[in-house]
């Protein structure tokens, strides 16, 4: 029998996140390209970012076909573009200036499906990538990640967008995955909760 879910933020009941969510609005536009298979996992991030700032396109897929209607709107699109992703070539987003409203590229998926994703789709490359200089690790404990610099994509987009948008609050950001990661690391045993802290 299939767990009962809650109609507004799709989680299942008993992990419900409704009061913790405050939507906002960022001027940035945010486009996430995802992994397929992040697509049903539990403790995607995704999924929150789009209940706060549901103006997030999340475009799921792995190769240039599947985003073939994002190329074509970013080709013809006047503002400038950024991808979100650590390279020899990328900038430090907190040390930009950013004059003008930006779109945000974001791969959602492990470093290696991320990378897999940026293999797979070499027109993401002629974007400007922008990396963040980590001063602490991440708080999305829930999720054992393979690189120190791990975050969430939910992080990473409330870190990028406090570098372009420096008044804005992603207060309700943070706020969000805390209770989700506080909701899950509460619903485990004593044993299996140790583990994650």
């Amino acid at each position: 029998m299939a767990r009962p879910i809650c109609p507004k933020c799709h989680y299942p009941l008993k992990a419900c996140l409704c009061e913790s969510i405050e939507p906002m609005h960022a001027s940035t536009e945010l486009v996430v390209l995802q992994d397929p298979s992040e697509v049903g996992h539990a403790k995607n991030s995704v999924r929150l970012l789009s209940l706060v700032i549901p103006e997030t396109q999340v475009l799921v897929g792995e190769g240039p076909d599947d985003f073939s209607q994002l190329r074509q709107y970013l080709d013809a699109c006047t503002k400038p573009v950024y991808l979100v992703y650590p390279s020899d070539k990328s900038k430090n987003a907190e040390e930009e200036r950013f004059d003008d409203e930006v779109i945000l590229l974001l791969l959602d998926g492990t470093w290696r499906k991320a990378y897999k994703l940026l293999q797979l789709n070499p027109w993401l490359l002629k974007y400007p990538s922008l990396h963040l200089d980590l001063q602490s690790g991440s708080n999305y404990t829930i999720r054992k990640a393979s690189r120190s610099d791990s975050l969430s994509t939910l992080e990473a987009t409330a870190m990028v967008l406090k570098a372009i948008e420096p008044k804005l609050s992603v207060t309700p950001l943070t706020r969000a995955l805390s209770a989700m990661v506080n909701q899950r690391l509460n619903s485990m045993p004593a044993s299996v909760r140790k583990r994650y802290e």
